[in-house]
């Protein structure tokens, strides 16, 4: 169950894809920007069904 999702990074500003496995519920990790390599701390929110409530992207050491 991945699923596309659109954030914008926390340092350049641009808008990036990423995608999103929803079978895993909630979940944070890092992910690299596409753009400008600066890390991202992703907080993502799934409901029991997997349905993708929201996406967060903060920077890594805020």
């Amino acid at each position: 169950m991945l699923e596309e999702a659109t954030v914008t990074c926390p340092y350049c500003g641009e808008a990036i894809t990423v995608l999103i496995d929803c079978s895993a519920g909630d979940q944070r990790y890092v992910e690299d920007c596409f753009v400008c390599c600066q890390p991202i701390e992703l907080t993502v929110a799934v409901t029991a069904d997997g349905e993708l409530v929201g996406i967060d992207a903060q920077p890594e050491n805020a």
